[in-house]
């Protein structure tokens, strides 16, 4: 029993490791910062894949002063969208639709989870997030579990490495609402990405 907390510990290290630290300038931030109209609020994500029903990626929206995405060992990104470690700041509907558009898909649904929270409970959220660094690879159960259990009234959600295990948790949370987002598109992330920034390229072109 000791050598499997020993190996177990060791390949924790070794995945703390393979962290990427990203870092965006501030100037980038303070640009890209929105703040959403509703209320404050937390919302987790979780991917499901549809054959086998287990969770592949857990993710945090939070709604305070600015509306950001903690999305710890996530890979998508938008080069509108600066990046500080795993937070991802500018989340405009837009953004927001590409995010889900790019995790939902044939293979893959989204299960959201909203709770609303005061907005001190939410800059909380920020604040914590803000302050968590780069996750290793394969550890965003791990990292979204942290962050929840440090924020006032999400102090019952499971420590824990397994996304299911979170989002039944967060389902015990008083006024939580739940949607699930599905999608038909191909199971090719890379070719979302390059649709969403081509999009995007059009959009701002037309504005000028």
């Amino acid at each position: 029993m000791r050598k499997l907390h020993l190996l177990a510990a060791l390949f924790l290290l070794f995945l703390a490791g393979c962290a990427e630290s990203v870092w965006a300038p501030d100037e980038d931030v303070a640009r890209a910062a929105y703040r959403h109209p509703g209320p404050p609020s937390i919302t987790l994500f979780t991917v499901i894949a549809n054959r086998s029903d287990a969770g592949a990626h857990s993710a945090l929206m939070i709604n305070a002063s600015q509306r950001v995405i903690f999305d710890p060992a996530g890979t998508w990104w938008h080069r509108t969208v600066p990046e500080r470690n795993d937070l991802l700041y500018g989340i405009t509907p837009k953004m927001l639709d590409f995010y889900t558009d790019y995790h939902a898909r044939e293979t893959f649904r989204v299960v959201t989870q909203t709770v609303e929270v005061s907005p001190e409970t939410a800059e909380r959220a920020l604040r914590v997030a803000e302050a968590f660094g780069a996750a290793p690879k394969a550890m965003c159960g791990r990292s979204v579990s942290q962050v929840l259990r440090q924020v006032p009234g999400f102090q019952t959600i499971p420590a824990t490495v397994r996304p299911r295990a979170i989002m039944d948790g967060f389902a015990k949370l008083p006024g939580v609402r739940t949607e699930t987002i599905r999608d038909d598109d191909p199971d090719g992330n890379r070719a979302v990405l390059a649709a969403q920034h081509r999009d995007r390229v059009a959009e701002l072109a037309a504005a000028d």
